[in-house]
């Protein structure tokens, strides 16, 4: 575990730009993952994260339920950042799941177990076997009541530390980051263990 005073740190990184926090949470450990679900804005972090460090395991959990969109989106992202992707999946297959759970809905009794199945248990695989001291991530402010609650920096229940490099951007700041650069964005992008926007996926319960 690195041991800091985040509320120190919050504090002074709070005006730094997002390539300033990520260099500076580098230097803290060579024991590092960055997450992505390839995502409606995950070429920013992604794109910022292997120009710091081209070598950074990626973990991606798979749902095995993305769109046809997203995957494509993986792929060209994939190819165009060399990414050292480890990708985790649940442990049956879509056709198993199909035919014991299913694809509920939020109302459904059955959501929960779908979302662990998919989706938690993976997260949950995916940092015992990266074992990472060091996790930087996406989220962001407005994003959900959870995340208002989150800063740059946190804590995973397992003392990791969370490193959101672009935090207090909005919606409209990233639209303009990605114009700026010329990046891709998956504007389809659905998730179905969220499945409304301001929902909590799980895996930043960890």
């Amino acid at each position: 575990m690195i041991a800091i005073d985040i509320d120190i740190w919050n504090k002074k990184l709070k005006d730094k730009s997002p390539i300033e926090i990520a260099q500076w949470a580098l230097e803290l450990s060579e024991n590092r993952i960055v997450t992505t679900s390839f995502g409606v804005y995950s070429s920013v972090l992604l794109s910022t994260m292997s120009q710091l460090d081209n070598d950074i395991r990626v973990v991606w959990c798979d749902t095995l339920y993305n769109q046809p969109s997203t995957y494509e989106h993986a792929s060209n992202l994939i190819d165009e950042y060399d990414l050292n992707i480890r990708k985790y999946k649940s442990l049956q297959t879509k056709a198993e799941i199909d035919s014991t759970i299913g694809l509920p809905n939020l109302e459904d009794d059955n959501h929960d177990e779908f979302s662990e199945v998919v989706k938690l248990e993976p997260f949950r695989r995916a940092l015992k076997e990266e074992n990472p001291d060091i996790w930087f991530t996406n989220i962001r402010i407005r994003q959900t009541e959870f995340r208002d609650k989150k800063d740059i920096l946190s804590y995973s229940k397992d003392g990791i530390l969370k490193v959101s490099p672009f935090y207090y951007w909005s919606d409209k700041d990233l639209d303009q980051y990605i114009q700026d650069n010329e990046l891709a964005k998956n504007a389809d992008y659905f998730d179905p263990i969220k499945a409304l926007l301001n929902r909590e996926c799980g895996i930043h319960f960890q």
